[in-house]
């Protein structure tokens, strides 16, 4: 018989964790059931025997003790002429006696005995879904492997890197199938930006409603809404638009933040150049003060 250690390729420090992580490992990858028309049934015993000595505090002590060997029976101990015996056996539980279904139920949650088999393995996928879609929520369409295409539903306020699971969309096992995991991408939009709950978005404003006021549309996730805009707003003048942010949990949501951005025309206008002359001295106000440095 083999060292157990080296069975189940672990280091004889190993944790209890470790030993029983290489063991459901070399479980799948070799039990005769779930491997069908491969010879693994000599090498799945060994590692049958191996896992139920060391999994046991106390059979593990004898063994690095030198009290077992590797099948668990009592090692050789010289008697009085120099002769010795071997004992009975402390490892009781052989191959033979070993339940296979007990693997099943640890590895997979059920038991062949009641009539129920593996389910099938889970599948992941990643989406790609625009911004407007992931804060204000929708429905996207989802190709999955063998032609089947599902509706997804995009939760309102989801997340980028944030996994939705579809019941049952895995792969086909005897004891059902798997499930299938969407990991969404948001894409950045055009415009908005979002920070947890809120929304930011920059929209220009020209010199007329900078100076004097006045209604603009403004675009949410929802749609858009009219605005006013305050006299003499500046870059910077920040409106806050509450409830036209992302929703969250239960009835929260959080607000939209607009930042306006004065625009002046994008060609040189003549009646504004005149104005602005004609304006002279009493057009001239600090905007640097601010910028000085001190030493």
């Amino acid at each position: 018989m083999r060292d157990p250690y080296e069975v189940l390729g672990v280091a004889r420090t190993a944790s209890a964790d470790d030993i029983k992580a290489a063991y459901r490992k070399l479980a799948k990858k070799l039990h005769p059931d779930l491997n069908p028309g491969r010879k693994t049934e000599s090498e799945f015993k060994d590692v049958s025997v191996a896992y139920d000595l060391l999994s046991d505090a106390e059979k593990r002590g004898r063994f690095d003790r030198g009290e077992i060997d590797a099948s668990g029976a009592e090692r050789m101990r010289g008697g009085p002429f120099g002769g010795g015996h071997r004992g009975g056996p402390r490892f009781t539980r052989s191959y033979d006696d070993f339940d296979p279904y007990e693997l099943f139920a640890d590895l997979f949650g059920n038991d062949p005995r009641s009539g129920k088999r593996g389910r099938g393995a889970d599948e992941h996928f990643t989406l790609a879904v625009d911004f407007v879609t992931a804060a204000a929520g929708g429905r996207k369409r989802i190709e999955l492997p063998g032609g089947r295409s599902l509706d997804l539903t995009i939760p309102p306020g989801t997340t980028d890197g944030q996994s939705l699971r579809l019941k049952g969309q895995g792969q086909s096992g005897s004891g059902g199938a798997g499930d299938a995991y969407i990991e969404i991408k948001v894409q950045p939009h055009a415009f908005f930006t979002r920070q947890d709950q809120d929304i930011h978005v920059d929209v220009p404003v020209n010199l007329r409603e900078a100076v004097l006021g006045g209604k603009v549309t403004v675009p949410t996730v929802d749609g858009s809404v009219v605005v006013s805009i305050p006299k003499g707003a500046n870059t910077g003048t920040t409106l806050r638009l509450k409830g036209k942010g992302v929703p969250g949990k239960g009835k929260t949501r959080g607000d939209q933040y607009v930042h306006l951005k004065v625009m002046l025309p994008e060609h040189p206008d003549a009646a504004l150049e005149r104005f602005v002359a004609e304006w002279g001295a009493a057009g001239d106000y600090d905007v640097r003060g601010k910028l000085k440095v001190d030493r």
